[in-house]
């Protein structure tokens, strides 16, 4: 019977079983929701939220009916702490130092020296220095950008700094 059928429709006879057993599962479901389920013919409940919303409403407005909580949430100042932020209020310790230009001998830079770069981190700075002692030296600079972290526009942005010796 199911080589027939997969001859007729084209499918193997696994295929056809499968088919057959999602068949008879969604007939059998149907048939038991139907015929031995109760029906849920009961109405929605509605209810009158009205008197609460007119006292949250009411709460909201009247700040003597607010708990003490929320009374130290009205007193912050937000201008104040909004404006803690600009820039005037950074102090020059939070910002990296840019080396001078050609000051940084990629071949015997440290951690730290390359970690002064914009954009190169502890982690990029150890990933140059590996591939660094793996070759011996860098003999280009082009050669920085096989180091996982230095795309061109990185690149571009520290090669003023460096050189090599």
């Amino acid at each position: 019977m199911f080589r027939k059928l997969s001859v007729l429709f084209g499918l193997t006879e696994t295929e056809i079983k499968v088919l057959f057993f999602l068949a008879a599962t969604f007939i059998l479901g149907f048939c038991y929701k139907t015929f031995f389920q109760e029906n849920d013919d009961r109405e929605a409940k509605f209810y009158d939220y009205s008197k609460e919303d007119s006292l949250f409403f009411a709460a909201g407005n009247d700040p003597e009916q607010l708990d003490d909580e929320n009374q130290e949430d009205i007193s912050v100042d937000y201008k104040q702490e909004v404006l803690d932020f600009n820039e005037s209020n950074f102090n020059a310790e939070n910002t990296k130092e840019t080396p001078a230009e050609k000051s940084i001998n990629l071949n015997s830079a440290s951690i730290e020296q390359l970690t002064l770069l914009t954009g190169i981190g502890r982690v990029t700075a150890e990933r140059i220095i590996e591939i660094r002692n793996r070759r011996e030296k860098f003999n280009s600079l082009n050669e920085l950008l096989e180091v996982k972290g230095i795309g061109e526009t990185k690149f571009q942005n520290i090669i003023k700094y460096l050189y090599i010796e």
